[in-house]
Formats: C-alpha cells, structure tokens, sequence
C-alpha cells in the first residue's frame, strides 16, 4: 500500500474533532490500486456499532478503553484492507425527549431521575416515577420490557443527539473506513438506529421492544448469507454490541455454518463500567450456543 497508516489515522486524535479534509484523504485512495470488492471470492463483512463520538471516552456516555478500541481497530482495517469486501456502521441516533432520557420523568417532587436510574414496573405503578407526556403508553412499556424478559429501563445521559457532534462517527474510524470505501469502490452501508421516542433499540436490528409492532431490518439480516465471514467491533461490549450479535445469531438459530463464522474482535469493543461480569457471561453463552468465535485483531488471518 502506498499510504501510511499515519497519514490516515491520528491516533492521538481519537474522540476529537476531526481536522482532516475528506477530499484529500480521498484523493490519497485513489492512487491505491486495489482491486474492486465485487470481485472478492471471499466475501467478508466487516460491522462498526455505534463507534460515535459520544461513546468515545470524553464523550457524553463514555466507555472506558474505547480510544484503544478506535485504534485496534482502525489498525484491523488497515491490515486488510484488500480482504474486507464491505464496510457497515450503525449510528445510534436520538432526540432529547426519549424515554430513557431524564426529562421523559418526573417523581413526586417534579425532580427528573439522574442518569443510571433504573425505572421498574412497580416504580411506575406506584407513581414513584412518571412520564410527563404518553403516560399510558410509557407505562405499558416498562412492564412489557419486563415482561418479554430484557433489560430492565436504564436512563443514560443524553447522548448521540441527532445533527450534533456527539453523533458523529468517530472521526479517525471515520477516515479509515470512507479510505477503505474509496480504495474497494464500494459503499459503506450506514444503519440509523434509536430514533422512536416510545422504544430503546441496542441491537442494530430491532428494538427491545416496541409498542408498534415495528418488524426487524430484514434487508440487512438477509444480506448477511452473501458473506464467508463478518466480524464485529464497536460499543458498548455490554449492551449495543451484545444485542446485535444476539438478534442476529437467534435470528440464524437454524444455520449454524453462519454464526460459526462471526467473529468478534475482543479488543475492539470495551463494556460500559459494572456491566463487565454480565457482559462475559452473556457471549460465553452465545459462543457456547451458536458457535460464534471471539478473537484479538492482531491475531486474525483473512
């Protein structure tokens, strides 16, 4: 490859403010001769979730390690650049009034819940929280969710809200993968998520839950069966990562040659503080269950 990894990525830009001009990073990828990704005869995806600026660790929600992540992974791509035959990103995408969001309630004292709070069932029925606007349906929510048997409602800091820089991508990633899609003449397939103000949606294909029925990314799930091998990196570990590989391989139950071949890079993703011992007890079981295989990026071979 004729451009330096460097002249790509500024690894101690990480989680600041990108002060590279695409076009000219562009115009650097288009002095590579690599050949065109449709012509691959192994085809392998590799999936960026929610590598936000937000999540980045002086981000809004920060995740411990995610600039080491950032680098792992950028790295990753760099190394293969001619074996990933596409790019696909998730982008978590809110407004300020959503229900996991401090100002969707209010206790007793009109005093909106501090970030981390964890709203019950009960907590709602006992009027110790209450939502200010959709009270039926918020409420219908919360014991649903309880319910279906997922996640308990957490509220997180306001985060990834929509048209701010908190919502970006990352920038650094960012010049790495347009690099990749320019180098490959191939699009990056970027996958809006979050933006019902009645639902929480972790996992990059469907919501936790959903008060209208809303159907799964069919289209994205279905594209998965035309690759050799996908790998997975992004944040957080414990919750948008664990809950998109989940849909995916519970969606592909039935075709275990498929999940076999999903690898998550282990140190390109990093759990949210506290959720560690879960978060491993969760992909343990999915390893067990479905096969899928956990892997360092420095010792993959494509």
């Amino acid at each position: 490859m004729k451009t330096n990894f460097e002249k790509i990525v500024h690894i101690e830009k990480i989680g600041k403010a990108n002060t590279a001009k695409l076009n000219d990073l562009l115009t650097l990828a288009k002095k590579e001769k690599f050949k065109p990704s449709v012509e691959d005869k192994e085809k392998v995806l590799f999936i960026g979730i929610d590598f936000q600026n937000d999540f980045m660790e002086n981000g809004e929600l920060g995740v411990l390690n995610s600039h080491k992540d950032i680098e792992n992974t950028t790295h990753f791509l760099y190394r293969n650049l001619e074996k990933i035959t596409d790019i696909a990103v998730s982008l978590d995408t809110h407004e300020l009034h959503q229900i996991f969001h401090p100002c969707w309630w209010v206790d007793e004292q009109g005093n909106h819940p501090k970030p981390f709070t964890i709203i019950t069932a009960e907590n709602v029925k006992t009027g110790k929280w209450k939502a200010i606007n959709y009270e039926k349906a918020s409420a219908d929510y919360v014991e649903n969710l309880e319910k279906i048997g997922k996640k308990q409602l957490c509220i997180w800091t306001y985060h990834c809200i929509e048209g701010t820089f908190g919502a970006a991508l990352e920038g650094q990633f960012s010049n790495m993968i347009h690099f990749h899609s320019i180098v490959r003449k191939t699009p990056i397939q970027k996958i809006t998520k979050g933006k019902d103000p009645l639902s929480e949606m972790y996992g990059i294909i469907k919501p936790e839950y959903s008060l209208y029925a809303e159907g799964e990314n069919n289209e994205f799930l279905l594209s998965l069966k035309n690759y050799d091998k996908i790998f997975i990196a992004g944040e957080a570990k414990s919750h948008c990562v664990l809950e998109s590989v989940r849909q995916i391989v519970e969606f592909y139950d039935h075709n275990k040659e498929l999940t076999k071949n999903i690898y998550l890079l282990e140190d390109c993703t990093s759990p949210i503080a506290g959720y560690e011992e879960t978060t491993e007890q969760a992909f343990q079981e999915l390893e067990k269950t479905y096969g899928i295989q956990r892997v360092l990026s420095t010792e993959v071979t494509l």
